[in-house]
């Protein structure tokens, strides 16, 4: 049952970084500007840092609350 569950989480990532990594950017004229400012400034390492951090927090978060959610269902 729990190897299902990884199964399941790491295709929903696959499935979502694909989705992710296929976007287009919505100006035609060329690259988006903000993400060139920030990209010369050095700043978009620091952006990077940030969203990785936020979406590691919510992944260790999940994982926690699904290992006490189980051990309550087996107590049970």
């Amino acid at each position: 049952m729990r190897n299902i569950k990884w199964q399941g989480l790491i295709a929903i990532l696959l499935l979502l970084s694909t989705r992710l990594s296929a976007q287009a950017p919505m100006n035609e004229d060329g690259p988006v500007q903000m993400a060139d400012a920030l990209h010369t400034n050095g700043k978009i390492y620091a952006v990077v840092a940030v969203v990785v951090l936020i979406v590691a927090g919510i992944l260790f978060y999940l994982i926690r609350l699904d290992r006490k959610i189980t051990k309550l269902e087996n107590e049970a």
